[in-house]
């Protein structure tokens, strides 16, 4: 007869100090065997992704040979600059501030993407800030549309739904922020003879959270196979200061304030880690409904959720396709 394993939200603990050691060292081989790089760049976006990176990227390598970036465009929040400096600051390494915000500019950026919101709400201007949001993901069970809300000068909002052209337009554009970000990286890694250190953790990886050859790009990716409840555990243990350990995820994309949640997963990143690992495991549906307090039928809805957005985004994963394998070149 089997033993019964209670699942429950200390399911995902991880002993802290053994999985560092381990990232770690895996970094090491990563430098020792495969990269012929001295270091590791990574961008600074004052969130807790990033920060446990370069603190484990620090721990591997040494903080002399670990970059942070700092990246910040005009729509970004100013916590995100200040946390983003206090990393750098608390960790001793070097750091490179550029504003992308000419950049952006130049490529149009801006531009395309309030024409593709004037499709919808003709009225907006670029004085107006602006953010895209789902509903929440136990809201119905219909397919579920992204929301446009604008805010006016003078505090008046407007949300309405967002076609699948102007939501496509609107995308398209904002991309160009991770995309020149990591194009920058990869300029002070050719500069240093650095890699770069992807900060995707594996809520964000399994969900298609992340820009195909923006913020998912890297080198090497240290806490991609971690949950993001997980890494918050190694965030505490590598003493992350608690400013960061205490602010809630955000993409910082858009000018209006704007959560993970509301944007993407529209479900409390605590939950969803557990729904993903549940569903991964085969955990009896009533168990993952007792840990994250949802009743069977939500479980079920954010399964289908869950299954949907990872057929969306099923190309992002994908390298580029051949008309025939080409043999690996040995190394």
């Amino acid at each position: 007869m089997g033993v019964h394993i209670t699942f429950s939200q200390d399911t995902l603990k991880i002993d802290t100090e053994k999985e560092t050691e381990r990232i770690i060292e895996k970094i090491h081989f990563f430098f020792r065997t495969k990269f012929m790089k001295t270091g590791a760049v990574v961008a600074l976006s004052g969130g807790i992704d990033s920060s446990v990176v370069a603190v484990l990227c620090v721990r591997a390598l040494g903080k002399d040979r670990v970059t942070g970036l700092l990246l910040p465009e005009k729509e970004s929040s100013e916590d995100t600059i200040r946390l983003s400096k206090l990393v750098a600051k608390h960790l001793g390494i070097d750091s490179v501030y550029t504003d992308i915000t000419s950049v952006l500019d130049a490529l149009g950026c801006y531009q395309k993407r309030d024409e593709a919101i004037r499709k919808i709400i003709p009225e907006y201007t670029s004085e107006y800030k602006v953010k895209i949001s789902l509903p929440p993901a136990l809201q119905s069970s219909a397919f579920r549309l992204f929301y446009v809300t604008v805010a006016s000068p003078e505090g008046k909002e407007i949300k309405k739904r967002l076609t699948s052209s102007a939501h496509r337009g609107i995308i398209a554009a904002v991309n160009f922020k991770q995309r020149v970000r990591k194009m920058l990286e990869y300029h002070h890694a050719d500069r240093l003879n650095y890699a770069v250190a992807g900060t995707s953790n594996r809520l964000e990886h399994d969900q298609g959270f992340f820009v195909k050859l923006g913020d998912g790009a890297g080198d090497f990716k240290p806490i991609v196979h971690l949950y993001k409840t997980q890494v918050y555990q190694l965030a505490e243990y590598l003493e992350i200061p608690d400013e960061i350990q205490q602010r809630r995820p955000t993409p910082d994309t858009y000018s209006l304030p704007l959560s993970s949640e509301e944007f993407y997963f529209t479900l409390p990143f605590e939950k969803m880690d557990l729904c993903i690992y549940g569903m991964n495991n085969d955990v009896p549906i009533e168990d993952v409904a007792k840990a994250t307090e949802l009743s069977t039928d939500e479980v079920q809805q954010v399964y289908r959720e869950i299954d949907r957005k990872r057929k969306a985004t099923n190309y992002l994963h994908l390298p580029p396709q051949f008309i025939e394998e080409i043999d690996e070149v040995p190394v």
